[in-house]
């Protein structure tokens, strides 16, 4: 299903990255099942870890250890790290159908929006060797510049000199739709990312793909 309700010509496209422009979410939860063994604590089945996945690396642990445990939260941190650090390109790759959509925007600016931190996605980009296809990295600089606050947004319009009518945001989220709403921006959402799909829709985004390859209709 595609929906479009709007001009599809823009200065600027922006990525959310997980969920969005690469399925990271099998070395997300390998690296944070093999934090919970290190602490002695039980496992979580994928599919929990896969829905604490988009708030950022400190929520997502603070969910995986559990309220009980909030003890380990800080140590959760510290060795969690370690473990993505070396398991973040195991199983992670871009979305199939992606690469067509890149090269169609060859040529047009193009930026990363992601609550990610910015060690782990760098460490991603240049592994699957995307880093130069954006003009522009935005990371959260705290927990309170995560999105849904449009901040990292209006730090990449102001870098590249875009007006954000002329912008649009592609995410699987509901955080990337008011996001991209905050910053008066067009919101492009995606059906196949972590996202809850009804509460995205609800949300009215200004365009939906379904699959990756849907894009291409949006951008061709």
């Amino acid at each position: 299903m595609i929906i479009n309700n709007g001009n599809t010509s823009f200065d600027l496209v922006i990525f959310d990255f997980d969920g969005t422009l690469i399925d990271s979410k099998y070395d997300i939860a390998t690296s944070v099942n093999l934090t919970l063994k290190d602490l002695a604590l039980p496992p979580r089945s994928r599919d929990e870890i896969f829905s604490f996945v988009g708030d950022g690396v400190k929520r997502l642990l603070r969910l995986s250890v559990g309220e009980g445990n909030e003890a380990q939260y800080e140590d959760a941190l510290k060795i969690f790290r370690e473990h993505y650090l070396a398991h973040c390109l195991d199983s992670t790759q871009i979305y199939e159908g992606l690469d067509s959509v890149l090269n169609i925007l060859e040529g047009k600016p193009k930026a990363l929006a992601t609550n990610k931190s910015l060690e782990y996605t760098l460490r991603i980009a240049d592994g699957l060797g995307v880093r130069n296809t954006f003009s522009a990295i935005e990371c959260p600089n705290d927990q309170a510049d995560l999105k849904p606050d449009p901040g990292m947004l209006f730090r990449i319009l102001a870098q590249l000199g875009v007006a954000p009518e002329k912008t649009v945001l592609v995410g699987d989220s509901t955080n990337d739709v008011r996001a991209a709403k905050a910053a008066g921006m067009k919101a492009c959402a995606v059906g196949y990312g972590y996202g809850n799909r009804e509460k995205v829709l609800a949300l009215g985004p200004d365009f939906f793909c379904e699959k990756p390859e849907d894009l291409l209709a949006i951008f061709s």
